[in-house]
């Protein structure tokens, strides 16, 4: 099937894009000897783990599900954490996991041993209360955060059998912010760092962003390995799927209040909910312009730039389902694609059925341009979830 013929809404994964990706990703691996997980969080594809898998090391899990899903269809090591663990899931997890890694001193007390007679790596995660972003509500170094066990109250002795330690403060950032925090943690832990087997870095590294510091990132890794003779891990999950997918969708009608409101059949409440929880305009491919993944898009313009400016907004009953203000050469109308750009990441794991939207189809672009359907969703997939 050609792109043309894809339903919309339908979120688009290219082949061709995560695998320059993870490319990028192998290099860092074959370079330092650090080993890359993907987090699956931000990208949770699994039709393509085994894709993932030839270049990767295996999954940072988040919890029971997502274990459950790096265990079934990736098949390598699988990494767990949560900010609590529950008494009934516990056992699963562990029996799931190379490594699982506890918010506080206390939760560790509670499940290391279960998790040991299973046979993982045990791990605390710190928090260096180093803030090096501006977005509050993904910010874990925050005044107050719950993530990760804090250094401002004096550092308690490490409890026996900890095997590892595991911080995550950064989001979309570049290996600057890295080196900053790095230095917060063993400024802060140091005295932990000659007691444990490796060290997870966490997530938020844009690794595979063009002009991303690569030899900084290195020498950090080096860094850890070398004054401390660490195992390095790290878990991206935006770096793995930067820039690999889009979302196509369709203008529906166009009304006038003000300025012209292009509604479309995609809803950034229900597709896309990162534009209004960051808030974000995500970026847009000209109309008519086929995007190119792997090239550099052709974008619209911003308000007033250009001939005609339009609000594009989603067709739910939510007022501030906005996706931005964007103008053109031409003007729209019912029918016309578009497609946004930079959604692999955060799209499919976070959208809902608000309004009993419907779930976009996912679909994947083979290297030759072919495209298949990978999933599509039905009232059933809707009608599931409720009562």
């Amino acid at each position: 099937m050609e792109r043309r013929g894809l339903p919309t809404p339908c979120y688009l994964v290219s082949e061709a894009a995560l695998r320059r990706n993870l490319e990028i990703l192998k290099g860092v691996r074959e370079r330092t000897g650090c080993r890359i997980l993907l987090a699956q969080k931000a990208f949770s594809m699994f039709s393509v783990y085994p894709l993932i898998g030839k270049y990767l090391d295996g999954a940072a899990s988040s919890g029971l599900f997502e274990a459950r899903l790096a265990r079934e269809h990736m098949g390598k090591e699988n990494h767990t954490f949560s900010p609590a663990f529950r008494d009934d899931q516990f056992g699963e997890i562990a029996r799931l996991s190379d490594h699982v890694v506890f918010n506080s001193l206390a939760q560790y007390e509670k499940f290391s041993a279960r998790a040991k007679r299973a046979g993982a790596s045990v791990g605390l995660r710190v928090n260096p209360g180093h803030s090096t972003q501006a977005h509050a509500i993904y910010d874990p170094c925050a005044p107050g955060s719950r993530l990760g066990i804090p250094a401002e109250d004096g550092l308690p002795d490490l409890p026996d059998g900890v095997d590892g330690l595991h911080f995550h403060a950064l989001c979309e950032q570049d290996s600057d912010a890295l080196e900053e925090t790095l230095e917060a943690v063993i400024q802060k832990f140091g005295p932990w760092l000659p007691k444990v087997r490796w060290i997870n870095f966490g997530g938020g590294h844009h690794i595979t962003r063009p002009g991303y510091d690569l030899p900084r990132l290195e020498k950090c890794i080096r860094r850890m390995q070398r004054e401390f003779g660490l195992t390095v891990y790290l878990e991206p999950g935006e770096a793995v799927a930067l820039n690999a997918g889009i979302l196509i969708t369709q203008v529906l009608d166009v009304v006038t209040n003000g300025l012209p409101i292009a509604i479309l059949d995609a809803s950034a409440a229900c597709h896309m909910p990162d534009v209004l929880e960051m808030p974000y305009r995500p970026p847009l491919q000209t109309p008519g312009a086929r995007f190119d993944f792997l090239r550099a898009p052709v974008p619209a313009g911003q308000p007033g730039e250009r001939a005609y400016t339009y609000r594009l907004a989603g067709p739910t009953c939510l007022a501030g389902d906005v996706i931005g203000d964007y103008s053109f050469d031409s003007p729209l109308s019912p029918g016309d694609r578009l497609e946004f750009l930079d959604m692999a990441i955060y799209t499919t794991v976070k959208n809902n059925t608000f309004n009993g939207m419907p779930l976009p189809a996912i679909a994947l672009e083979h290297p030759d341009g072919g495209c298949d359907i990978v999933r599509s969703f039905s009232y059933e997939d809707f009608k599931s979830r409720l009562s």
